[in-house]
Protein backbone atom coordinates (compact mmCIF):
# COMPACT_ATOMS: atom_id res chain seq x y z
CA UNK A 1 0.00 0.00 0.00
CA UNK A 2 1.27 3.52 -0.73
CA UNK A 3 1.96 6.12 1.39
CA UNK A 4 -1.40 8.22 1.76
CA UNK A 5 -3.92 5.56 0.74
CA UNK A 6 -4.96 5.14 4.21
CA UNK A 7 -6.16 8.42 4.10
CA UNK A 8 -9.66 9.42 4.48
CA UNK A 9 -11.58 11.94 1.86
CA UNK A 10 -11.13 15.40 2.29
CA UNK A 11 -15.13 15.94 2.77
CA UNK A 12 -14.56 13.27 5.33
CA UNK A 13 -12.04 15.16 7.36
CA UNK A 14 -13.80 18.32 7.04
CA UNK A 15 -16.26 16.83 9.36
CA UNK A 16 -14.44 15.19 11.77
CA UNK A 17 -12.54 17.87 12.54
CA UNK A 18 -15.09 20.12 12.22
CA UNK A 19 -12.85 22.43 9.60
CA UNK A 20 -15.60 25.11 8.27
CA UNK A 21 -13.73 27.28 6.34
CA UNK A 22 -13.34 31.01 7.82
CA UNK A 23 -13.51 34.12 6.16
CA UNK A 24 -11.58 35.91 8.65
CA UNK A 25 -8.30 33.71 7.50
CA UNK A 26 -9.86 34.22 3.42
CA UNK A 27 -10.08 29.99 3.89
CA UNK A 28 -11.20 28.74 0.69
CA UNK A 29 -10.61 24.87 0.55
CA UNK A 30 -9.72 22.87 -2.70
CA UNK A 31 -10.93 19.38 -2.47
CA UNK A 32 -10.56 18.34 -6.09
CA UNK A 33 -7.48 16.21 -6.21
CA UNK A 34 -6.90 16.10 -9.41
CA UNK A 35 -6.35 20.01 -9.35
CA UNK A 36 -4.27 19.85 -6.29
CA UNK A 37 -2.02 17.34 -8.26
CA UNK A 38 -1.98 19.65 -11.92
CA UNK A 39 -0.62 22.76 -9.48
CA UNK A 40 1.96 20.49 -7.37
CA UNK A 41 3.31 19.53 -11.29
CA UNK A 42 3.10 23.00 -12.28
CA UNK A 43 6.65 23.10 -9.83
CA UNK A 44 8.30 20.96 -11.98
CA UNK A 45 9.80 17.67 -10.34
CA UNK A 46 9.49 17.62 -6.71
CA UNK A 47 11.95 14.23 -6.24
CA UNK A 48 14.33 15.56 -3.65
CA UNK A 49 12.98 18.27 -2.86
CA UNK A 50 12.14 20.66 0.06
CA UNK A 51 8.69 22.43 -0.58
CA UNK A 52 7.33 25.10 1.59
CA UNK A 53 3.14 25.12 1.40
CA UNK A 54 1.21 27.79 2.98
CA UNK A 55 -2.39 27.24 4.49
CA UNK A 56 -2.66 23.77 4.26
CA UNK A 57 -6.22 23.50 5.55
CA UNK A 58 -7.29 19.73 5.68
CA UNK A 59 -4.49 19.44 3.39
CA UNK A 60 -5.51 18.63 -0.13
CA UNK A 61 -2.75 20.61 -1.83
CA UNK A 62 -0.58 18.75 0.90
CA UNK A 63 -1.45 15.11 0.04
CA UNK A 64 -0.57 16.00 -3.86
CA UNK A 65 2.55 17.50 -3.34
CA UNK A 66 3.94 14.85 -0.94
CA UNK A 67 2.42 12.32 -3.70
CA UNK A 68 4.88 14.42 -6.03
CA UNK A 69 7.78 13.12 -4.45
CA UNK A 70 8.62 15.97 -2.48
CA UNK A 71 11.23 14.96 0.21
CA UNK A 72 10.64 17.26 2.79
CA UNK A 73 7.32 19.89 3.35
CA UNK A 74 7.13 22.48 5.65
CA UNK A 75 3.62 23.39 5.91
CA UNK A 76 2.82 26.50 7.79
CA UNK A 77 -0.86 26.95 9.08
CA UNK A 78 -2.22 29.52 11.34
CA UNK A 79 -5.60 27.92 12.12
CA UNK A 80 -5.44 25.80 14.68
CA UNK A 81 -7.83 23.73 14.21
CA UNK A 82 -6.20 22.16 11.37
CA UNK A 83 -3.59 20.75 13.13
CA UNK A 84 -4.55 17.62 14.17
CA UNK A 85 -5.68 16.55 10.28
CA UNK A 86 -2.34 17.74 9.02
CA UNK A 87 -1.35 15.26 11.91
CA UNK A 88 -2.52 12.37 9.90
CA UNK A 89 -1.29 13.40 7.11
CA UNK A 90 2.54 13.66 8.91
CA UNK A 91 1.71 10.07 10.07
CA UNK A 92 0.83 8.51 6.82
CA UNK A 93 4.06 10.04 5.41
CA UNK A 94 6.75 9.39 8.04
CA UNK A 95 9.31 11.84 8.32
CA UNK A 96 8.07 13.67 5.34
CA UNK A 97 5.44 16.41 6.34
CA UNK A 98 6.46 19.09 8.88
CA UNK A 99 3.62 21.04 10.25
CA UNK A 100 4.34 24.59 11.89
CA UNK A 101 1.53 26.62 13.34
CA UNK A 102 2.47 30.18 12.69
CA UNK A 103 1.77 33.29 10.47
CA UNK A 104 2.88 33.44 7.56
CA UNK A 105 3.08 36.98 7.00
CA UNK A 106 5.51 37.20 10.49
CA UNK A 107 7.42 33.77 9.83
CA UNK A 108 10.76 33.70 8.25
CA UNK A 109 10.69 30.55 6.46
CA UNK A 110 14.38 30.43 5.56
CA UNK A 111 15.05 29.78 9.34
CA UNK A 112 13.25 26.11 8.68
CA UNK A 113 15.36 25.05 5.42
CA UNK A 114 18.80 24.61 4.58
CA UNK A 115 19.98 25.51 0.55
CA UNK A 116 16.27 26.29 -1.03
CA UNK A 117 12.79 25.63 -1.08
CA UNK A 118 9.85 25.57 -3.71
CA UNK A 119 6.83 27.35 -2.80
CA UNK A 120 3.48 26.20 -3.65
CA UNK A 121 0.58 27.24 -2.03
CA UNK A 122 -3.36 28.30 -2.46
CA UNK A 123 -3.16 31.25 -0.60
CA UNK A 124 -5.35 33.00 1.45
CA UNK A 125 -6.62 35.92 -0.89
CA UNK A 126 -6.83 38.35 1.87
CA UNK A 127 -3.08 38.20 2.21
CA UNK A 128 -1.87 36.87 -1.04
CA UNK A 129 0.09 40.11 -2.64
CA UNK A 130 1.95 40.66 0.95
CA UNK A 131 3.63 37.47 0.96
CA UNK A 132 4.55 37.26 -2.70
CA UNK A 133 6.29 40.72 -2.11
CA UNK A 134 7.85 39.30 1.30
CA UNK A 135 9.28 36.12 -0.79
CA UNK A 136 10.45 38.19 -3.90
CA UNK A 137 12.40 40.37 -1.69
CA UNK A 138 13.85 36.63 -0.32
CA UNK A 139 13.97 35.27 -3.33
CA UNK A 140 17.89 33.64 -3.33
CA UNK A 141 16.31 31.05 -1.31
CA UNK A 142 13.47 29.87 -3.39
CA UNK A 143 14.41 28.12 -7.13
CA UNK A 144 10.66 28.23 -7.80
CA UNK A 145 7.09 29.69 -6.50
CA UNK A 146 3.93 27.90 -7.73
CA UNK A 147 0.95 29.94 -6.10
CA UNK A 148 -2.92 30.50 -6.63
CA UNK A 149 -3.97 33.85 -6.49
CA UNK A 150 -7.06 35.26 -7.31
CA UNK A 151 -7.40 36.11 -11.73
CA UNK A 152 -7.27 40.13 -11.05
CA UNK A 153 -4.16 39.51 -9.04
CA UNK A 154 -2.33 36.75 -11.34
CA UNK A 155 -3.70 38.92 -13.98
CA UNK A 156 -1.48 41.89 -12.88
CA UNK A 157 1.57 39.46 -12.23
CA UNK A 158 1.71 38.36 -15.85
CA UNK A 159 0.63 42.11 -17.67
CA UNK A 160 2.29 43.19 -20.84
CA UNK A 161 2.67 46.34 -21.33
CA UNK A 162 -0.19 48.85 -22.42
CA UNK A 163 -2.77 46.71 -20.70
CA UNK A 164 -4.78 47.95 -18.27
CA UNK A 165 -3.67 45.24 -15.45
CA UNK A 166 0.12 46.69 -16.01
CA UNK A 167 1.42 48.32 -13.28
CA UNK A 168 3.62 48.19 -10.46
CA UNK A 169 3.30 44.55 -9.26
CA UNK A 170 3.71 43.49 -13.24
CA UNK A 171 7.28 45.41 -13.22
CA UNK A 172 8.72 43.94 -9.72
CA UNK A 173 7.66 40.30 -10.46
CA UNK A 174 8.91 40.41 -14.00
CA UNK A 175 12.04 42.32 -13.25
CA UNK A 176 12.91 39.35 -10.83
CA UNK A 177 11.26 36.43 -12.12
CA UNK A 178 10.22 34.43 -15.25
CA UNK A 179 6.94 34.44 -15.04
CA UNK A 180 4.01 31.57 -16.07
CA UNK A 181 0.41 31.99 -15.97
CA UNK A 182 -0.72 28.25 -15.64
CA UNK A 183 -4.48 27.81 -15.73
CA UNK A 184 -7.34 28.80 -14.06
CA UNK A 185 -9.48 27.42 -11.45
CA UNK A 186 -13.47 27.88 -11.35
CA UNK A 187 -15.11 29.04 -7.86
CA UNK A 188 -17.07 25.44 -8.31
CA UNK A 189 -13.62 23.91 -7.26
CA UNK A 190 -13.63 25.28 -3.72
CA UNK A 191 -15.89 25.00 -0.34
CA UNK A 192 -17.44 27.31 -0.17
CA UNK A 193 -16.77 28.67 -3.51
CA UNK A 194 -15.08 31.88 -3.50
CA UNK A 195 -16.72 35.05 -5.61
CA UNK A 196 -13.86 35.13 -7.89
CA UNK A 197 -12.11 32.48 -10.46
CA UNK A 198 -8.51 31.59 -9.05
CA UNK A 199 -5.54 31.46 -11.49
CA UNK A 200 -2.71 29.28 -11.17
CA UNK A 201 0.77 31.38 -11.63
CA UNK A 202 4.55 30.31 -11.46
CA UNK A 203 7.64 32.69 -10.65
CA UNK A 204 11.06 31.18 -11.19
CA UNK A 205 13.71 34.04 -9.52
CA UNK A 206 16.37 35.10 -11.78
CA UNK A 207 20.06 34.70 -10.57
CA UNK A 208 20.31 38.26 -11.44
CA UNK A 209 17.42 40.93 -12.26
CA UNK A 210 16.43 41.26 -15.78
CA UNK A 211 18.11 44.54 -15.92
CA UNK A 212 20.21 46.85 -13.66
CA UNK A 213 18.80 48.78 -11.45
CA UNK A 214 18.56 49.37 -7.19
CA UNK A 215 15.42 47.78 -6.10
CA UNK A 216 14.38 50.64 -3.80
CA UNK A 217 14.97 53.67 -6.75
CA UNK A 218 13.42 51.62 -8.96
CA UNK A 219 9.74 51.04 -6.78
CA UNK A 220 10.10 54.65 -6.01
CA UNK A 221 10.15 55.54 -9.78
CA UNK A 222 7.38 53.74 -10.93
CA UNK A 223 5.27 53.92 -7.97
CA UNK A 224 5.07 57.70 -9.03
CA UNK A 225 4.54 57.01 -12.58
CA UNK A 226 1.55 55.04 -11.85
CA UNK A 227 0.56 57.49 -9.05
CA UNK A 228 -0.82 59.01 -12.01
CA UNK A 229 -1.51 56.71 -15.11
CA UNK A 230 -3.54 58.52 -16.79
CA UNK A 231 -0.73 61.55 -17.14
CA UNK A 232 1.89 61.71 -19.09
CA UNK A 233 5.20 61.27 -17.65
CA UNK A 234 6.69 64.63 -18.29
CA UNK A 235 3.60 65.42 -15.56
CA UNK A 236 3.24 61.92 -13.25
CA UNK A 237 7.31 61.74 -12.41
CA UNK A 238 7.33 65.13 -11.14
CA UNK A 239 7.09 64.05 -7.24
CA UNK A 240 10.06 62.73 -8.10
CA UNK A 241 11.55 66.50 -7.67
CA UNK A 242 13.49 66.03 -10.85
CA UNK A 243 13.32 67.82 -14.04
CA UNK A 244 10.78 65.25 -15.67
CA UNK A 245 11.76 65.69 -19.34
CA UNK A 246 15.49 65.62 -19.15
CA UNK A 247 15.27 62.88 -16.99
CA UNK A 248 13.55 61.14 -19.51
CA UNK A 249 15.55 61.93 -22.53
CA UNK A 250 18.86 60.92 -20.60
CA UNK A 251 16.56 57.35 -20.54
CA UNK A 252 15.71 57.87 -24.06
CA UNK A 253 12.18 58.03 -23.38
CA UNK A 254 9.63 59.43 -24.87
CA UNK A 255 8.26 62.43 -22.22
CA UNK A 256 4.67 62.38 -23.62
CA UNK A 257 4.58 58.15 -23.15
CA UNK A 258 2.34 56.85 -20.12
CA UNK A 259 3.53 54.67 -17.77
CA UNK A 260 1.75 51.98 -18.61
CA UNK A 261 3.18 51.96 -22.15
CA UNK A 262 7.12 51.31 -20.41
CA UNK A 263 8.98 48.21 -20.58
CA UNK A 264 10.55 46.65 -17.24
CA UNK A 265 13.92 47.53 -19.07
CA UNK A 266 12.55 51.60 -20.28
CA UNK A 267 11.84 51.75 -16.45
CA UNK A 268 14.91 50.44 -15.41
CA UNK A 269 16.97 52.94 -17.69
CA UNK A 270 14.85 55.31 -15.82
CA UNK A 271 15.47 54.45 -12.46
CA UNK A 272 19.56 54.16 -13.30
CA UNK A 273 19.31 58.03 -14.40
CA UNK A 274 16.92 58.83 -11.30
CA UNK A 275 20.00 57.18 -9.36
CA UNK A 276 22.24 58.99 -11.38
CA UNK A 277 21.24 62.24 -10.29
Amino acid sequence: MAEGDTLPPLREVIARYGLNAEKSLGQNFLLDLNLTGRIARCAGSLQGETVIEIGPGPGGLTRAILDAGAAKLIAIEKDTRCLPALADIAAAYPDRLEVVNDDALEIDEGALFDGKAKIIANLPYNVATPLLIKWLNRRERFSSLTLMFQKEVSDRITAVPSTKAYGRLSILCQWLCETKREFDISPRAFTPPPKVTSTVVTLRPFAAPAYPANQAVLEKVVAAAFGQRRKMLRASLKPLGMPAEAMLGKAGITPTRRAEELTVEEFCALARVYADQ
